[in-house]
């Protein structure tokens, strides 16, 4: 449909991803050394464009931590080994929240008196994520927060809802895991919002919270390691990776019930794959999307990449019986990411691009 230029060097900076929490509200967001810039996406399909880059000064640098921006672009919080920390655009501080030390020290005044330590340069991570109004931000921490650091507090990972204003905690819940990192999933409701943890070869743990201007409740998916790739455009469906990648499902999100599997034994061997290799395992990439409400966009590009292009496939959600295998009229590379309204979208690896994509 469109290609489009992305604000910063993939030879300085991550990839870039779409922050999306309707069709007409979406920002393309990258993480650079020293900045996170944001652009704004114009309404959805042929109408696709950007508006110009906001860039927030960070306050540490990227590989100590994970972000979030606004849905209006105006503000974003900054999760790091030590704080969240909430920026405006010249890179005022809004507020900040101390807490528990990811990489498991007493705590430090400034970056500078940890930035050259092996053990929080490479600390398991919390993660933030905005509300679809942009009133609440929700925070993965590890806790306590330094306010409440008394002796009957243990050291404990938190789910935080905070009032994106002023940071005023307005609820926490035990996450009851032990991350090496997590990402929150926002809901078109502004009361919901998924978290999915990553506890490396331990586990995923979903987490689906919900909040009623009072209290925080959390559906804690017992007894299933599952990684959470997306939410419908609707808001009703979700979509899960096993965390052994073997199982694409589809869940209901008022109860979290699955509506339908698919297993990777139905993806067919990689066309480059030597006849002889017996050993050949396909799986499900973690991450995945819904082009719309009732299909759904999957890779299998980490399990293909042994053997050439990965590959990518669309998935019809109500039935869940079959994949069709995606061709493109160029070279592309990663992970398919979807928009959910008809379109996808791409990350060149050379050319600091990226490409739109539709069904004909």
């Amino acid at each position: 449909m469109t290609t489009l230029s992305i604000p910063l060097s993939l030879a300085e900076a991550d990839a870039p991803y779409v922050e999306s929490w309707s069709s007409s509200r979406r920002l393309l967001v990258q993480r650079g050394g020293a900045e996170l810039a944001v652009q704004e996406l114009g309404r959805p399909a042929a109408d696709l464009g950007m508006a110009s880059t906001v860039r927030f000064p960070a306050p540490w640098p990227r590989r100590f931590g994970r972000c979030a921006v606004s849905p209006a672009g105006d503000l974003a919080v900054f999760a790091g080994v030590h704080a969240l920390r909430a920026v405006d655009r010249t890179g005022a501080v809004r507020w900040e929240l101390r807490h528990r030390c990811w990489a498991g020290c007493e705590g430090h005044a400034a970056f500078e008196e940890y930035a050259s330590d092996r053990e929080h340069r490479y600390a398991s991570s919390g993660s933030a994520g905005f509300s679809a109004d942009g009133a609440l931000v929700w925070a993965h921490i590890r806790g306590p927060l330094v306010q409440d650091r008394l002796e009957h507090h243990a050291w404990v990972e938190e789910w935080l809802v905070i009032d994106a204003a002023n940071g005023r905690v307005l609820a926490r819940a035990d996450t009851r895991t032990a991350a090496a990192g997590s990402v929150h999933v926002p809901h078109p409701d502004p009361s919901q919002m998924g978290l999915s943890v990553g506890e490396g070869q331990e586990g995923a743990p979903l987490r689906w919270g919900r909040w009623d201007g009072e209290t925080l409740s959390v559906d804690y998916f017992e007894g299933e390691d599952r990684m959470l790739s997306a939410v419908s455009p609707s808001g009703k469906r979700l979509l899960t990776v096993t965390h052994d990648q073997d199982i694409l499902a589809v869940h209901q999100v008022v109860d979290g019930s699955v509506e339908a599997e698919l297993g990777a034994d139905v993806v067919p061997r990689h066309p480059e794959a030597e006849e002889d290799y017996n050993d050949l395992e396909v799986f499900w990439d973690y991450e995945g999307g819904f082009i719309d409400e009732d299909t759904s966009i999957v890779g299998t590009v980490e399990s293909d990449e042994e053997f050439g292009t990965g590959r990518h496939w669309l998935v019809d959600v109500n039935r869940m019986v079959s994949i069709e295998e995606l061709t493109y009229p160029i070279p592309v590379s990663g992970l398919p990411r979807a928009l959910g309204d008809g379109t996808w979208y791409t990350v060149s690896e050379t050319d600091n691009v990226m490409h739109v994509w539709t069904l004909p």
